[in-house]
């Protein structure tokens, strides 16, 4: 194993999990709105779902993207689809009191951790991940290294956008205020798909 190599991967994987995106954006959201307690399967899923990813891609599944270009494009623009509704479902999202039932409430665990596969900035970590540090170790080892790797940064990294949402709401305490920042949120969400139309 190269110190070196896995030196340069935690600092390539903790500027990418901890930099905003798609994922922190929708986490502090929800943080903000919800609570971080119903945050809780939506922070699962992102950690889980992204793991997970980098091992079916490390493991092979990415040589079917190869053979067949055109499931990327479905993705691409799948995934530009939901992030356009997500952005208008946060732009849209009004505090929830703790006795108020609300049922749209935060991401579930499953749709967290399916939204990694059309995820834009999910699919330029995982690239640069596999392919840049592919010689960490041996494979199979320098997948389970990544994967546990991406595991804890993921962890740690989901749940501190998500309680520094939660931590907002001593702040941010009128329902306005709450509007506001989520419609700022939600247009911060739709810039993040600028890197994908750049791309084109």
């Amino acid at each position: 194993m190269s110190p070196s190599l896995l030196l340069a991967f935690v600092m390539f994987a903790t500027v990418m999990f901890f930099t905003p995106g798609p994922n922190n954006i929708m986490l502090l959201s929800s943080g903000l709105t919800y609570g971080f307690r119903p945050t809780l399967p939506h922070i699962a899923g992102i950690t889980i779902g992204f793991a997970f990813m980098i091992g079916a891609v490390g493991l092979g599944l990415g040589t079917i993207f190869i053979a067949y270009p055109v499931l990327q494009t479905i993705l691409k623009y799948g995934g530009v689809a939901y992030l356009v509704y997500l952005a208008i479902a946060i732009a849209m999202s009004e505090p929830v009191a703790p006795d108020q039932d609300n049922r749209r409430g935060p991401m579930t665990f499953w749709g967290a951790a399916m939204f990694q596969w059309i995820n834009a900035k999910g699919w330029v970590m995982v690239i640069g991940t596999i392919t840049a540090y592919a010689a960490i170790a041996s494979f199979p080892w320098n997948i389970a290294i990544q994967v546990a790797l991406s595991l804890m940064l993921g962890a740690v990294s989901c749940t501190a956008w998500a309680l520094f949402g939660s931590s907002l709401r001593r702040l941010v305490t009128s329902r306005r205020a709450v509007r506001i920042f989520n419609f700022v949120m939600a247009v911060l969400l739709l810039a993040s798909l600028y890197p994908v139309f750049m791309d084109v």
